[in-house]
């Protein structure tokens, strides 16, 4: 097993060719435990981690003594640092020394070795399959699509892609073990010195409420218009708030864009954060937020899941697929358009040439949502309890 097969399609035609052969009853034999090492696959975009926390929970609750290994994305991985369910946090260079099949197979080999008795794949991908199959590891699960997973995983579970959101797509991977339903909160641990960071950045703002703004995106048609994040931050200014202006890496320039637009550029009540944050600083940050503004983004996923007030702008994608914010103190904008959704994701550019799911959302009707949860905003720590979920350690 030690061998890398040369190319993508020899790999494909070995997978094919086998799981003609691969019995269902076998495969789908369900495995309980206890497990004792466990590797725990995530390496899509930061909302998707966020979102695999749930999963991370539940697997923790069942065999809290096992060591769980979980590998995310380049770059992710000081956000994880002090989750307390892993053992050890791992980043995958997808575009580096582990990109392809070929660093997805050498990847596999280097699980192989680390004595792990269950993968658990919350990322469906023909990469994620190779890693899994190279792998070797007794109980390997994830989902029964597409094909050539048949043979990649021991054990999958259907994932019923039009009836539950993500969170509960990953919780069936934990029904599969036999893990009953459990807390589907992703409940985000950050490191102290993350907080330390937010503390000191928030104590020079002497005026409330603190009012975020995020107008990147990895995804063009998921950006909301800066013109707009520009005449919403001066309403937010008008109205005595402070306002933090955030941007990931790569993003300066729609920060200074949005900046640029603004009639109260110069005032002491502005803040532009772009580039000056860690993830981890960030995620603190916007944990103490009154309010969050952003498009459908992993940073949204981090406000929302602490509990801050998010008004989210969605336009190519829709609920339908499974990742709007939860809880009360989440408020989507959208528009009823019958070209929606137009991708799993959202294209370069609009498919129709007008780009009207997210033109259309005007700067009053977002600030009518972030003015509406300031109002019913009693505190954080209140917001928190009512949902059942926990402070930020």
């Amino acid at each position: 097993m030690g061998g890398l097969p040369a190319t993508t399609a020899a790999l494909t035609g070995a997978l094919s060719w086998s799981i003609s052969g691969l019995p269902m009853t076998a495969q789908n034999k369900r495995q309980t435990g206890p497990f004792h090492r466990i590797a725990l696959w995530q390496t899509a975009f930061l909302g998707d981690a966020v979102l695999t926390l749930p999963l991370a929970q539940a697997l923790h609750q069942a065999w809290p003594e096992a060591d769980m290994h979980f590998y995310v994305r380049k770059g992710l991985g000081p956000l994880f640092s002090a989750q307390p369910q892993f053992a050890a946090v791992h980043e995958v260079d997808k575009r580096g020394g582990d990109s392809g099949a070929a660093g997805a197979w050498r990847i596999g080999r280097r699980l192989a070795a680390q004595d792990f008795d269950l993968l658990v794949s919350a990322h469906t991908s023909f990469r994620s399959a190779i890693v899994s199959f190279a792998s070797r590891i007794p109980v390997r699960l994830g989902y029964d699509a597409p094909l050539y997973n048949r043979l990649a995983y021991t054990m999958t579970c259907p994932r019923r892609f039009e009836e539950r959101d993500e969170i509960e797509r990953l919780l069936g991977l934990a029904e599969a073990l036999g893990i009953p339903a459990a807390d589907s909160w992703p409940r985000i641990a950050l490191p102290p010195v993350a907080l330390e960071a937010a503390g000191r950045i928030l104590s020079g703002l002497r005026d409330r409420p603190f009012v975020g703004l995020h107008p990147g995106s990895v995804w063009p048609t998921k950006r909301w218009p800066t013109a707009h994040f520009s005449r919403l931050a001066d309403m937010a200014l008008a109205s005595g708030a402070s306002v933090l202006l955030f941007a990931g890496p790569g993003e300066e320039a729609t920060a200074a864009e949005v900046i640029e637009g603004m009639r109260g550029k110069d005032s002491p009540r502005l803040v532009n954060l772009a580039g000056r944050l860690s993830l981890p600083d960030l995620a603190a940050v916007i944990g103490r937020l009154d309010v969050y503004v952003t498009g459908d983004s992993g940073p949204m996923h981090l406000s929302w899941a602490q509990g801050t007030p998010t008004v989210a702008v969605f336009g190519p994608t829709v609920r339908s697929l499974g990742f709007f914010p939860r809880g009360g103190h989440s408020r989507v904008l959208e528009l009823d358009l019958p070209c929606r959704p137009c991708g799993l994701h959202g294209p370069k550019e609009c498919p129709q040439g007008h780009h009207r799911c997210m033109l259309g959302i005007t700067p009053e009707e977002a600030w009518s949502a972030v003015a509406d949860a300031l109002h019913r905003s009693d505190g954080k720590s209140e917001r928190q309890a009512d949902e059942g979920r926990g402070e930020t350690p």
